[in-house]
């Protein structure tokens, strides 16, 4: 039986559907959340094997609170999900100071307190599973959610040198890369007035939103088999460093890496001509 932790545990989102999985397999889960009343229900019916605790994962102090809670309640933790994330649309140039700042302190520097709180228990067992929940947009930018992509983009190199960092300790780390799927992501939208501060971007970023609207509940990606997915590739013989969600998100990420691949060729001379000549 192993213990999941789990971040972002709001009714809707991978984090419920991570946790019901894990139960199903007759694992524990400790399931975190901003607003932990709306999982009372949930928890009542799991009782002995579900813990739900409250945690804002910018809060370091909160972090560190609930990760010592769920190692006194189930004597350890065998697998984190840093799932808890949220995409602020806007401009680069136009979306306010404010907004870049929460959308790096939720997407990216959260991720290395949980894994700060988390990684000691694990190397002391000498065995764990990381799994930080990144996006397509972190492997491909997304216009009209530039920081959003560079944090995930800054996910992405720190969850390929923990991998290298954890393993003589036993320690696997993965990163998901959904596309589009079928959550609450895109459900605040519509409610949200735009704080694009470049007039120029307006209409841009009025777009961006109108296409994320009129995608709410259409998302083609199914949580369930992605997290599905997740769970089969943990248990594969030999688990991938990172998985993409999605067909949509496959397709993208399979044309910008051959784009990439196609690029980098094409300026080889480009690329060798700036180091020294040999023997100097």
């Amino acid at each position: 039986m192993k213990t999941w932790f789990i971040t972002g545990g709001t009714p809707g989102g991978f984090g419920m559907v991570y946790a019901d999985v894990a139960l199903e397999r007759g694992d524990n889960v400790v399931l975190t959340a901003r607003r932990p009343h709306l999982l009372q229900k949930w928890a009542d019916r799991h009782r002995d094997r579900a813990l739900v605790l409250p945690l804002d994962v910018t809060d370091a102090q909160q972090v560190r609170d609930a990760v010592r809670a769920a190692e006194e309640g189930f004597g350890g933790i065998d697998i984190v999900v840093n799932n808890a994330g949220r995409g602020w649309y806007g401009s680069v140039e136009g979306t306010s100071d404010a907004d870049v700042r929460r959308s790096f302190e939720l997407n990216f520097f959260s991720v290395t307190e949980v894994l700060r709180a988390v990684l000691p228990g694990m190397r002391a067992r000498r065995s764990g599973w990381v799994i930080n929940m990144s996006s397509v947009a972190g492997l491909r930018g997304e216009p009209g959610f530039g920081y959003y992509s560079a944090a995930k983009f800054a996910l992405e190199g720190l969850t390929e040198t923990l991998r290298h960092e954890v393993a003589p300790f036993g320690i696997n780390v993965l990163a998901v890369e959904p596309g589009a799927f079928r959550t609450n992501a895109y459900a605040s939208f519509a409610d949200e007035p735009l704080s694009e501060t470049v007039d120029a971007y307006v209409p841009f970023v009025e777009s961006v939103r109108a296409v994320m609207v009129s995608h709410d509940g259409r998302q083609p990606g199914d949580p369930r088999r992605g997290v599905q997915a997740v769970v089969d590739a943990m248990a594969s013989d030999k688990p991938p460093h990172r998985l993409v969600l999605g067909t949509a998100g496959y397709d993208a990420v399979h044309s910008r890496l051959e784009n990439m691949l196609d690029e980098l060729r094409a300026n080889e001379v480009a690329s060798r001509s700036a180091d020294f000549p040999p023997g100097q």
